[in-house]
């Protein structure tokens, strides 16, 4: 059976670039996987759905609400807010 979501990302290492693959059918999770993505510099190569290709601007998307959320955290982490602070103040979490 086919996972709803799939993403191919490869990790940025100095030696030999593997691309991985992650897959779940759980749009959060998947979200927040890309979030992890983005907050360590890997390179996200493909997400699909159902075994398509998201469309460019579906993809950005994603990106998007995961750099977003990546945002929020580290502006809370950094001023000692509470998510409704931040999403209050600066509109990333939401």
């Amino acid at each position: 059976m086919l996972s709803k979501y799939t993403i191919e990302y490869v990790p940025q290492f100095r030696t030999q670039a593997q691309t991985h693959h992650y897959a779940g059918d759980d749009p959060v999770a998947c979200q927040e996987f890309l979030t992890e993505l983005l907050e360590h510099g890997y390179h996200i190569k493909q997400i699909r759905h159902e075994g398509v290709d998201l469309p460019r601007s579906d993809f950005d998307k994603m990106i998007r609400t995961a750099g977003g959320v990546l945002a929020g955290r580290s502006i809370c982490a950094s001023l000692g807010i509470s998510t409704e602070e931040e999403h209050h103040r600066f509109g990333f979490t939401g």
